[in-house]
């Protein structure tokens, strides 16, 4: 959840310099970004997971845009002025990339939500609109606002994401959650760091809530079978459950005020 967003490792970027004009994109979250923060001439290609609306928030606007196939040598010869890569299976692109003296900005997950925000300022400015970034980070904010300390009395809430992993209570979405009213689970798991959360475990010791996400009510694969599994749903039962779409959490960035909007909804629903 939440878990798929931006850290920038590129220098400096600030400052007068020419607005890119061919900008290709390597991931997913690069891509939304790309989309929301650019002029559509200004994208060269984005990557093919846009195109997917399972995972994708925005792959109805990416609608006639040009894919790549994330090889290094076909980004290479398309000659861009800007590569926008994440953190995860793609280290080996970039570098060559870099290699060539090309400008190569990797972005990897938010590890917060004002980090997340300070790196949507950053990649608005590499791409020469630095007011478009502060746009969404007012979009961010005030989401932020109309949802704080939306539940009372503080009950425990567990991020369970597929193959049973929970994520550390100093997430963004635990972050989110925290400042929505709700109180981290994973200490009682003896998880605060995250990690592999056994069923037994949340079983003999629920959380008042489960935040999961729109797979999580069938058996898809291995990863998701547990949710089912008939003892979870007995100590932590559907009504109890938190549903948030998926492509609105792998992502920060333009998908986040929609994904804390569609959490509230959840929370207004369900929590009493």
């Amino acid at each position: 959840m939440l878990p798929i967003c931006i850290a920038f490792l590129w220098g400096s970027v600030a400052g007068a310099q020419p607005r890119p004009q061919r900008v290709v994109s390597l991931n997913l979250c690069t891509d939304e970004m790309l989309l929301t923060l650019a002029d559509r001439d200004q994208i060269a290609s984005l990557s093919f997971l846009i195109k997917d609306p399972s995972i994708s928030f925005m792959a109805e606007q990416a609608q006639g845009v040009p894919v790549n196939d994330g090889r290094a040598e076909t980004i290479l010869f398309s000659g861009p002025e800007l590569v926008l890569s994440g953190t995860y299976g793609q280290q080996g692109q970039a570098a060559l990339l870099k290699a060539q003296g090309l400008k190569v900005l990797t972005l990897g997950p938010w590890t917060s939500l004002n980090e997340g925000q300070e790196q949507i300022r950053t990649m608005a400015r590499a791409l020469g609109h630095p007011e478009r970034g502060e746009a969404l980070i007012a979009r961010i904010d005030t989401a932020l606002q109309r949802t704080k300390n939306i539940v009372q009395g503080k009950p425990s809430i567990l991020v369970y994401d597929r193959g049973s992993w929970v994520s550390s209570t100093d997430s963004p979405m635990n972050e989110l959650l925290i400042h929505m009213g709700f109180k981290p689970h994973q200490e009682a798991l003896g998880l605060p760091h995250g990690g592999m959360a056994r069923l037994e475990t949340i079983v003999t010791t629920p959380p008042d809530f489960l935040l999961l996400d729109d797979d999580s009510d069938k058996a898809v694969d291995n990863g998701t079978a547990l949710f089912v599994h008939p003892a979870l749903v007995n100590a932590v039962p559907l009504e109890r459950r938190l549903v948030v779409p998926r492509k609105l959490t792998i992502c920060g960035g333009p998908s986040t005020p929609e994904a804390i909007d569609a959490l509230a909804a959840e929370i207004r629903a369900k929590v009493r």
